[in-house]
């Protein structure tokens, strides 16, 4: 990535390396003993439930290979499902099911899988594999979530959700990760989605990076990706500040999808967000952590706190862009 130079003009520009996220934001702002609500994502999703946040909903926990042998019983009676460890990290673990092909599985990526397969990998699940320090694990089955045709001509298969870093309950950042065919239908940057910026104040996408490279196009559509804008762009960003609450840390990622019926739901957090939502927005992190140290109504209510957020961080996507997204959205493939 050649948009930054020199040492001198990275930190012109404010920006993270790990050394200073895991010293000035992960030390000193997540108590380790929070960890556990974010870490465990049954915890996770009991507590967002328990405030009044929507999350998909939870068809089944698998917590031992005898549960594993028998759940075609539920498997069966769905269509679409979501299988993720508990305590993976990363992506890792996760398979999305799309529905069904006779007695098989389809899976995001296209190709099946049948029970005996999927058996097999919540017993890799159960036994660790995918989790934090490799200890045994818990496998979820929950809702697939369909997702909002706004997105449908800059992703491929999957799911793409919208992650924003909250510092001490102030969104500062924001990026939407686009699946693509290499990534296997998964949002996740290291397996190879697509990150794209999102300007604070309106929702609207701006740049984008693949493989850490810029990117003006998704790699399997080819279509533009600056200018779409998200919907219920406030309502999202409210989501997340009141994650802070939720967890009682000062920095953490907040993973929110767009379902085409139900709208927003969080799908997890992070403890320990990752710096490549930077070089989506061509923005530092250290020097919006300095202002709300400056200047955030830290201890307001949520909606205070984001419209600081908005007000501070936006910039200026220019309308005609953001219209000629939304007519290449709304018009012929």
């Amino acid at each position: 990535m050649r948009w930054f130079a020199s040492p001198r003009s990275l930190r012109r520009a404010g920006i993270a390396g790990m050394n200073w996220r895991n010293a000035a934001l992960i030390a000193e702002q997540n108590p380790r003993r929070f960890y556990p609500r974010v870490d465990d994502k049954l915890l996770t999703k009991k507590l967002a439930q328990g405030a009044g946040i929507a999350v998909p909903e939870l068809y089944a926990q698998v917590r031992t290979n005898h549960d594993a042998s028998d759940m075609h019983q539920i498997l069966d009676a769905l269509d679409g499902f979501v299988i993720k460890p508990a305590h993976g990290s990363g992506g890792e673990g996760i398979v999305v099911v799309l529905g069904r092909s006779g007695t098989m599985f389809r899976k995001a990526s296209s190709a099946l899988i049948d029970h005996e397969g999927l058996t097999h990998h919540v017993s890799n699940i159960l036994s660790g594999m995918y989790s934090l320090g490799g200890q045994p694990d818990t496998a979820m089955i929950e809702q697939r979530v369909v997702f909002d045709p706004l997105f449908e001509r800059i992703t491929h298969q999957g799911v793409p959700d919208i992650r924003t870093v909250v510092y001490r309950g102030v969104p500062i950042l924001a990026m939407v990760r686009l699946p693509t065919r290499l990534s296997d239908g998964k949002a996740n940057l290291h397996q190879g989605a697509v990150g794209a910026g999102v300007d604070m104040a309106t929702g609207a996408l701006t740049t984008g990076i693949w493989h850490n490279q810029p990117v003006d196009v998704h790699p399997d559509s080819h279509n533009a990706i600056a200018g779409l804008q998200i919907p219920s762009w406030e309502r999202l960003l409210e989501i997340a500040a009141r994650c802070y609450e939720l967890t009682g840390l000062g920095y953490l990622g907040v993973d929110v999808v767009l379902d085409a019926h139900r709208g927003p739901l969080m799908l997890e957090l992070n403890a320990r967000p990752g710096l490549s939502i930077q070089l989506a927005n061509r923005v530092g992190l250290r020097h919006r952590v300095a202002e709300v140290d400056r200047a955030a109504p830290v201890a307001a209510p949520a909606g205070a706190r984001v419209a600081f957020a908005m007000q501070t961080f936006g910039g200026i996507v220019a309308p005609e862009v953001i219209r000629a997204a939304s007519q290449a959205v709304d018009g012929p493939a």
